[in-house]
Formats: structure tokens, C-alpha cells, sequence
């Protein structure tokens, strides 16, 4: 879960930065179809869910993963 939140929160972030200069994530340029006040709604929602997902999941997470890949 550590790794999903951080990409959520990546992309949610980076949505945000990219739309204040006047750019958007060709993934994320459905979010524009709702208009405005959504499209920034669905952007801070996925930096909180982001951010949550990645500072509440189990520490140890993230090295048992790994050791099940290898």
C-alpha cells in the first residue's frame, strides 16, 4: 500500500504544480471535464488519500514486499 500512496501522491501533486503553470497530466486530463472546482477536489483528495495510504501503512510493508518479489 506504501507504494500506491506515494503514487497517488506523486501524481496529485505533481496535477496540481503542472495545472498552476498552465499544464496538465495528459492521465489525469479527464479530471477537466467536471470543471474547476471538482478537478481540484479530485486532486486533493488523492494527495490526502496519497498521503494516508503511504504514513499509515505497516512500517515493515514496504521489506516484505520486496523479499516476496525475490
Amino acid at each position: 500500500m506504501k507504494s500506491f500512496g506515494s503514487l497517488l501522491l506523486f501524481f496529485g501533486i505533481g496535477s496540481s504544480v503542472l495545472y498552476l503553470i498552465d499544464y496538465n497530466l495528459s492521465l489525469l486530463m479527464w479530471i477537466e471535464n467536471w470543471g474547476e472546482t471538482v478537478a481540484w477536489g479530485i486532486r486533493g483528495g488523492m494527495i490526502v488519500v496519497g498521503a494516508g495510504l503511504y504514513f499509515l501503512s505497516s512500517p515493515g510493508e514496504q521489506e516484505e514486499d520486496a523479499a516476496e518479489t525475490e
